[in-house]
């Protein structure tokens, strides 16, 4: 396939695992796997298993939970944001949203000891240089320890902060990360399922921005009926979050699973997209010209390529997938589409593939497309 990259597998970033004595403040996506959730999160440590599937993602590093957790030890105050949090009632949502914002606040007013400055300075240095655009604007993503995880539905619930350029930014934009552990919503999520706070971390990750033409999220199973037999991509002009957002009706795209033929397509009117202002570089909402509004915001080719990457991601985790994508404008074809995020789809694999398929459960997709073909259903 035009684009494939081939990965060198790495060793995984946790140096417990090596039989080292401490854990790293720091550390690059492609020292991550799976595995490495407790040290890096859920969303950096399934960047560095991607990475290192020889899945095209963005470069980048994180702030792992030992940084964070050496940030609020040298800050000082886990013992008043303890107490902030103690003797609340779950239910007590105005509560729980004024102890929020006291914590939120201490947090972001607290400075980085010399150490972890310099460690996220150098990185921040280093990706500029690998990248080879000064101060590179970044994407500042939160990583919990317990989002993105099968059975869970913590993703989303802490922020992310969108073309950041300059140390200082980027500084402050994962202290703001940090504090987004303690939002209301997190803090009364964690409180109902039972998390402590002892239970929960997180890490932050620094990644290149792609300068998105097009972007959106794609589903290795039909996301309505729960079709395994097919992948469903949603796209749109410019940045993803107005897809993710629902702020437009997106193209509509539905691909057979094993020939990687389109079987369906909406073409929507697409009003608006996120770009990036070339003035101020930060993310903003505009207008699709009307003469672009009801074109397709993805070529054939790309559609192909992009239901092959969600193929070989489903492989490679052995379940259906829940994916972030964009394709970068600034790169040339056959080497510009990157996955920004994968996680496992919580919904239908939660239910019996029976329940899914109103038949036997299969063993795969080309089972499914047999079955569908035996009760008379359309397949493409």
């Amino acid at each position: 396939m035009a684009g494939e990259t081939t990965v060198t597998p790495r060793a995984p970033a946790d140096p417990l695992a090596a039989g080292l004595p401490h854990k790293p403040l720091v550390c690059w996506f492609e020292e991550c796997l799976k595995d490495s959730v407790p040290l890096v999160g859920g969303k950096c440590a399934s960047l560095g298993e991607l990475i290192n599937a020889g899945v095209r993602v963005p470069p980048g590093f994180a702030l792992t939970t030992e940084g964070y957790r050496r940030f609020m030890a040298e800050a000082g105050i886990e013992r008043e944001v303890e107490t902030l949090l103690a003797g609340h009632d779950a239910q007590d949502i105005e509560a729980i949203e004024a102890a929020s914002t006291r914590i939120r606040a201490l947090i972001e007013a607290q400075p980085f000891s010399t150490e972890l400055e310099d460690l996220v300075a150098e990185c921040y240095r280093k990706l500029a240089l690998r990248c080879c655009v000064p101060a590179v604007p970044v994407a500042v993503r939160s990583s919990a320890t317990a989002e993105d995880l099968p059975g869970a539905s913590f993703a989303g619930q802490q922020d992310t902060f969108l073309w950041i350029r300059g140390i200082d930014e980027v500084l402050s934009n994962i202290r703001r990360c940090i504090s987004s552990l303690y939002t209301g919503r997190a803090i009364a999520y964690r409180a109902n399922r039972g998390y402590g706070a002892d239970q929960v971390a997180i890490s932050v990750g620094v990644q290149k921005m792609a300068n998105s033409f097009t972007a959106g999220v794609m589903f290795t199973l039909h996301p309505v009926n729960g079709d395994r037999s097919v992948i469903v991509i949603d796209s749109n002009f410019g940045f993803g979050e107005s897809v993710v957002s629902g702020e437009v009706t997106p193209d509509h795209f539905v691909v057979n699973k094993i020939t990687l033929d389109i079987i369906d397509r909406t073409v929507s009117q697409k009003t608006v997209c996120h770009t990036v202002d070339p003035k101020t570089q930060a993310s903003r909402l505009t207008e699709v010209p009307f003469e672009r509004q009801k074109v397709q915001s993805l070529i054939d080719d790309e559609i192909t390529e992009l239901a092959w990457m969600g193929k070989r991601i489903e492989k490679h985790y052995g379940r259906p997938m829940d994916i972030e994508w964009a394709v970068d404008k600034d790169l040339p074809a056959g080497g510009n589409i990157f996955i920004l995020q994968a996680r496992p789809e919580t919904v239908w694999s939660a239910k019996s593939q029976a329940s899914a398929t109103g038949s036997a459960p299969a063993a795969s997709a080309i089972d499914y497309i047999l079955s569908g073909m035996l009760a008379g259903k359309k397949v493409g």
